[in-house]
């Protein structure tokens, strides 16, 4: 499945194709009876699909993941294309510049990438600037915090505790990203104490939820466990999964850096499944990896998800993509006899 300007974009270099898409959407934002006229196309207003979380109107359960808009650049522009949250970074509290190039790797026949680009971005004292000049935004915007790539596991905290206090008040959310395998020494934050220390530490500077991303490369047991630990020390919720390190899943795949898209699919699914008896009635989940229709984010949110994201697919399926999933959504209730999205969350879950 293409998209008119597939053909081109792919004939250039991941990173740069990403580049020009930001860069038009950009654009799109500084134009708003174009990106109203595109709303008109892509965007699906149905008061089935919309949910109240942490205090914000959802207009649909389809957001935009992490890592496309690092600095958010394109976030006016967002509902332009249908989505009904945003989440911006991942930013670290100094600028970065990443890995060396090349670092984000296409594999069309899988639709999937593989990334290795290390927290390139601005910092954030950029992001919030840009974050304050599009106040307010036109859906829910999180941000995503990373600590910095020199900053050693046990210096942390206090990345985090810069991020928190800078941009807290700019955001509808915040994600404690734990898990990209991108960033030296961050896997290592994946432990109960580090936890329980930077949840209580936000929880003292932010009445802002707070939420936790976990690996998909956790075993299912010490995942789940960690995810009830973290909403007993305050977490609003889990976002599950970033990319993998799996590189069995993908034939061909090169040693570094995190696979997403297709590949990741049922290894996401899974620890959704396994996380969403600790979460449910106790928070938000917000389920990632792999989603590229409405089927499969129907069977996320009937496993326990409140909320779906989605990057890569975004890449190989093209604009029109977000509409797609919500109207398949609307047909879903519809053939389901289910009024709302609300209604089918969880509803795979033993009662």
């Amino acid at each position: 499945m293409g998209y008119p300007l597939r053909g081109l974009l792919f004939r250039l270099d991941p990173e740069r194709s990403h580049e020009l898409a930001l860069t038009g959407l950009r654009a799109l934002a500084l134009l708003p009876s174009l990106a109203e006229r595109l709303a008109g196309r892509w965007r699906v207003d149905d008061p089935r699909l919309a949910q109240t979380l942490f205090g914000q109107r959802f207009a649909n359960p389809v957001g935009l993941a992490a890592g496309f808009d690092k600095d958010g650049v394109a976030v006016a522009a967002l509902p332009a294309l249908g989505f009904g949250f945003a989440e911006v970074g991942t930013v670290t509290p100094r600028p970065q510049e990443g890995n060396p190039r090349p670092r984000l790797f296409r594999h069309p026949g899988a639709e999937s990438l593989q990334n290795a680009l290390g927290f390139n971005n601005a910092g954030m004292a950029a992001l919030a600037a840009r974050l304050a000049a599009q106040r307010p935004y036109p859906l829910p915007v999180g941000v995503n915090l990373g600590k910095g790539r020199g900053t050693p596991p046990g210096e942390a905290l206090a990345d985090y505790r810069k991020l928190v206090q800078r941009l807290a008040p700019l955001a509808d959310y915040l994600v404690v990203n734990l898990s990209s395998p991108n960033t030296p020494g961050l896997r290592d934050l994946q432990n109960e104490g580090f936890v329980r220390e930077v949840l209580g530490m936000a929880g003292g500077l932010t009445d802002k939820p707070v939420l936790v991303k976990l690996s998909p490369d956790l075993g299912e047991e010490p995942a789940a466990a960690l995810a009830a630990a973290a909403l007993e020390a305050g977490a609003a919720g889990i976002v599950a999964t970033n990319t993998t390190t799996d590189y069995a899943l993908l034939p061909g795949a090169r040693e570094g850096g995190g696979l997403s898209g297709r590949v990741l699919r049922e290894k996401s699914f899974r620890m959704l499944r396994a996380l969403a008896p600790a979460v449910s009635g106790r928070g938000v989940l917000v389920s990632v990896g792999g989603i590229d229709s409405g089927a499969e984010a129907y069977r996320r949110l009937r496993a326990g998800a409140s909320l779906v994201q989605l990057y890569t697919a975004l890449v190989y399926r093209g604009p029109g993509l977000v509409r797609r999933i919500n109207e398949e959504l609307l047909a879903l209730l519809e053939r389901d006899g289910v009024g709302t999205v609300a209604e089918v969350i969880g509803a795979d879950l033993p009662s």
